[in-house]
């Protein structure tokens, strides 16, 4: 249905794979036309302890072989890294995936609610997670490709790939940010940190106009924050979980 969408330019996913090799081609079927996979680490006993996951690499492995043979492209990989417990996977990752002509996307640790215990201390930064894989595989950047792009992309200088950073931590791109969520229950949030959400359930189901949805949704993205807060010592940690708000 989303696909059908008059002058939707994008659809895309982003999943921890565990059915992906089963769904790719259903997917793409579908109308999906990228898919972005949640991958923290190679090693199955790490990739278990970030992500409570009972299933193993392996099995997001052939997800994306799966995706990409159906022609979910590009296909990329997130991998959140946190100091102490995936930071010494960061070039196994980036070699790995850079061996498939896939981008890896390396996002610091950041806090996504009141349940993963966040501390500053606990960050990767996006310095030295190039630092990391620049010394092993030489690294330049590249320019962004549209304004309020995420991630901070830089290429290999033999040519082989590309891989991103996404620094909300260090790099904070909120003065570009255009982004808005809409969660499965209904609620806009203009920010992953809000502490507020607007219901655009109650407005629907309110028997509004299309003309009063619209109003009401362009009034919420003008509340939109300017920057979040989470370097700030009056940072609130937002009520619900990054699983319940979407990534």
């Amino acid at each position: 249905m989303l696909s059908r969408v008059d002058g939707l330019k994008d659809l895309s996913l982003t999943t921890n794979g565990s059915l992906l090799k089963s769904k790719a081609g259903a997917l793409k079927r579908a109308g999906l036309q990228r898919i972005t996979v949640s991958l923290d680490s190679l090693d199955d006993e790490v990739f278990r302890a970030m992500n409570d996951a009972d299933f193993p690499v392996e099995r997001v492995l052939r997800g994306i072989d799966a995706a990409v043979e159906a022609g979910l492209a590009p296909v990329k990989v997130n991998m959140v890294v946190k100091k102490g417990v995936n930071d010494h996977t960061v070039v196994e990752m980036a070699r790995h995936f850079r061996e498939r002509s896939q981008t890896v996307r390396f996002i610091e640790y950041m806090d996504v609610g009141n349940t993963n215990g966040w501390r500053l201390d606990d960050v990767v930064t996006a310095a030295q997670i190039v630092g990391m894989i620049g010394a092993e595989m030489p690294l330049e950047p590249v320019g962004r490709d549209y304004r309020g792009e995420v991630a901070r992309r830089y290429r290999y200088k033999d040519g082989s790939g590309e891989i991103g950073i996404i620094a909300p931590v260090t790099e904070p791109f909120c003065g570009a940010c255009s982004r808005i969520r809409l969660t499965a229950d209904g609620q806009i949030r203009t920010c992953l940190f809000s502490t507020v959400e607007h219901s655009l359930r109650d407005v629907v189901r309110s028997a509004a106009s299309r003309s009063e949805i619209i109003d009401y949704i362009e009034g919420v993205v003008m509340k939109k924050e300017p920057r979040h807060y989470i370097n700030d010592p009056s940072f609130v940690t937002p009520s619900r979980t990054m699983s319940f708000i979407g990534g």
